[in-house]
């Protein structure tokens, strides 16, 4: 089959091949739209920081347009100039920026997900338009990686009798990986154990599972929520195997190629973004916020710093369940962190 019948067969699938070609200018635009909506978030007063009752400082929003500015501008000169090695640590640079700003975004969807609404629509959308820019600058700076004449803008200079890159066969990740994966499950059986726990109406940490589904309902909980509550399932414990499969799927053979059970995709390869794009956004969730989260508790527990009990009996117990909520969060964060990256190694596409 000829090139020309293949992109008229594909016309989706060539186009995402050529995405060195595109993604410079892709970067470009939503530099634009990220400084643009900083500029109207500063110019209305609009605040991009919530932390329960305080929501952060309003003079954030010129460091948004700042940093979409400066996105734009990089973008631009790839477009022009292609991925030159100083643009391409700018473009390091404001992937960084952008992945820090994006930072919480899981904890959003699931609160969308269950609660039915942010804390801050500002403050979510803020977070969305930066983990996308992360994707983008870091694909624009990887585009200088590929070979001469696949960069942006500038056509393929591969010789004719190249053949076509073919996948790597499954392959299980290597043993400190499964180690990895093993400690980032067993991270989350004292937590998936607690929740439990409140779900089937028992009593952790002083506290009832009727005090916990009163609290949930005075906090906004959704329907959903409080149905599975009802049923003895805990949404955050469904969540929790849903990391750990995914977790695993990371590390075994049987995450690379779609099982017998999917009818029509049976035996064919799974896109590679299709497990790394939650992975890649769970642990730059979890990971951060569980290594911070852990870091403050050795310093409340300490008495270094002051902490509220919130909705439990005594600061124990508040310390208690956070203790048990922090080290999943910390350790399964790490544990994702190095999945990915090693299954990201071993499904790279090999030249024949």
């Amino acid at each position: 089959m000829t090139s020309a019948e293949r992109t008229t067969k594909a016309p989706w699938s060539a186009w995402w091949r050529r995405w060195p070609r595109w993604v410079a200018w892709a970067t470009t635009l939503w530099g634009l739209l990220y400084a643009g909506f900083g500029l109207a978030c500063a110019m209305s007063g609009t605040r991009l920081l919530h932390h329960g009752g305080d929501s952060g400082a309003a003079g954030l929003g010129w460091a948004v347009a700042s940093v979409g500015g400066l996105a734009a501008s990089v973008g631009g000169a790839v477009v022009r100039y292609g991925p030159r090695p100083a643009l391409r640590v700018l473009l390091w640079l404001v992937c960084a920026l952008a992945g820090i700003t994006a930072f919480s975004l899981l904890m959003d969807v699931i609160t969308l997900m269950f609660g039915q609404v942010v804390d801050s629509r500002a403050s979510a959308a803020n977070r969305a338009l930066a983990a996308v820019g992360a994707v983008l600058l870091a694909a624009t700076a990887r585009s200088g990686r590929l070979p001469a004449g696949a960069g942006a803008g500038a056509p393929s200079a591969a010789p004719p009798s190249a053949a076509p890159p073919s996948a790597a066969p499954p392959s299980a990740a290597p043993r400190f990986v499964r180690l990895a994966v093993w400690a980032g499950t067993l991270a989350f059986v004292p937590y998936a154990a607690m929740k439990s726990v409140w779900a089937l109406g028992g009593t952790f940490a002083g506290i009832t599972g009727e005090e916990m589904l009163a609290v949930s309902e005075r906090n906004g909980a959704s329907g959903m929520f409080l149905t599975l509550e009802s049923w003895g399932l805990d949404p955050t414990t469904l969540l929790a195997v849903l990391g750990v499969f995914l977790l695993w799927g990371l590390a075994r053979p049987w995450g690379q190629v779609f099982p017998r059970w999917t009818l029509f995709l049976r035996g064919r390869r799974v896109p590679r973004w299709l497990p790394l794009a939650p992975a890649l956004l769970g642990a730059a969730t979890l990971a951060p916020y569980g290594v911070v989260g852990v870091g403050y508790l050795t310093l409340a527990t300490s008495g270094a710093v002051t902490m509220r009990r919130g909705d439990f009996h005594s600061l124990g117990d508040a310390l208690l369940v956070s203790w048990v909520g922090m080290i999943a969060f910390a350790v399964h964060g790490i544990a994702l962190t190095i999945a990915a990256r090693s299954y990201w190694l071993r499904t790279r596409p090999a030249c024949r």
